[in-house]
Formats: C-alpha cells, sequence, structure tokens
C-alpha cells in the first residue's frame, strides 16, 4: 500500500522572517514548486472529527489523492494517484473510489462517496536539503488569506527537533502555535460556507 509516515515541524512567519530565511539560507537557488491543495470533507465533517484530512495535490500536472490520519510518530499519510478525469469527478464533488485510500476510510466507517470539496488553497514552495533534513519555505493563498510557514522533514523526530528550533533560535524568530494547512484553511472559511 502506498503509504508513509511523515514527520515535521513547522512555524508560521512574517513576511520579514520568510524574506531573511529566504536570502540567508540559499533559497534563492531552490527550485520553485507551485502546488494546489484541494480539500474534502463529509457533511458531518467525519474527518475532522478524527483528527484526519483528506486532500487532492496537483503538483507539475500530476494529481495525488491523500488522506492524513494521527501517528505516533508523526502522520500516516495514504495515497493513490489519479487522472486528470479522476481529478476533476472528485472536484466537482463526484468522488471516484481508489483503493488505498477506500481501504482505510472503510476501517474509520467512511466511504468516498460521503466526500464534497470544499475548496483549495494554492502554495509556492521553495525546499533545500539542510542538515541532513529538507527545510521548506511556503507562500500560500487561501480564501482572500495569505500566508509563510518554515516547514522542516526529517526522517527522525529528534534530529529534526534539534535542527528546526537551531534554525528557529539562529534567527530569532520566535515559535509560533502553527495549526496544518487544512485547519487553517478550516479557519479563514468564510461563514455562509
Amino acid at each position: 500500500m502506498a503509504q508513509e509516515i511523515e514527520i515535521e515541524f513547522k512555524n508560521l512567519l512574517t513576511k520579514d522572517e520568510y524574506q531573511t530565511l529566504h536570502q540567508s539560507l540559499e533559497f534563492e537557488n531552490a527550485t520553485t514548486i507551485k502546488q494546489t491543495n484541494y480539500y474534502f470533507e463529509t457533511d458531518m465533517l467525519s474527518l475532522r472529527n478524527h483528527g484526519s484530512a483528506l486532500r487532492i495535490r496537483e503538483k507539475n500536472g500530476s494529481w495525488v489523492l491523500t488522506l492524513k490520519q494521527p501517528h505516533p510518530e508523526g502522520l500516516l499519510e495514504t495515497h493513490d494517484e489519479l487522472t486528470d478525469s479522476e481529478a476533476q469527478r472528485w472536484i466537482n464533488s463526484d468522488p471516484v473510489s481508489k483503493p488505498n485510500v477506500e481501504a482505510q476510510l472503510k476501517q474509520i466507517g467512511l466511504s468516498s462517496s460521503q466526500f464534497h470539496c470544499l475548496g483549495n488553497l494554492t502554495t509556492i514552495r521553495k525546499e533545500i536539503n539542510y542538515k541532513n533534513t529538507t527545510l521548506v519555505l511556503d507562500y500560500s493563498m487561501y480564501h482572500q488569506t495569505e500566508d509563510y510557514e518554515l516547514e522542516l522533514e526529517s526522517s527522525s523526530k529528534s534530529h529534526g527537533k534539534d535542527v528546526f528550533f537551531t534554525v528557529l533560535n539562529s534567527f530569532h524568530i520566535p515559535e509560533r502555535v502553527t495549526p496544518n494547512k487544512i485547519k487553517r484553511f478550516y479557519d479563514a472559511r468564510p461563514q455562509s460556507d
């Protein structure tokens, strides 16, 4: 099954902090990646109630359906690739069942057919290899909102935490409570949705 455990650390940044990191840590030479996440939920917000999230990410013309679920080491991510037409069906709230994600949904009593699209969030991402981790700067736009974020992905929780807090401390960036992108997306949704 296409699954992985994601170990990551996040911190929201001011625009000035973002620009300082961008210039100081060689992000200027990194490839710029544009990706759009489309978020899905049931009418009863069933995934949110399980601490989980479902998205489709479009990046470089490819579409990947991902279910994120809590895991003791981070997040368990389950993936399925989608064709353009399958992705469009999902976005139009006519989901197509895919084997890996469907199996995980079934374990929590849900089915793909229950989901509809809530909207999207577009991120301009730059990432570099940094001290045996992946360091990421994200600029995201959603619901008339924009934000800046530092992420660090690591294969080891302890090493990742050490490197992450070294970066924050080195640049005098305060640790901030940083909900994940889908939570920020939900919180910024207009009340009429």
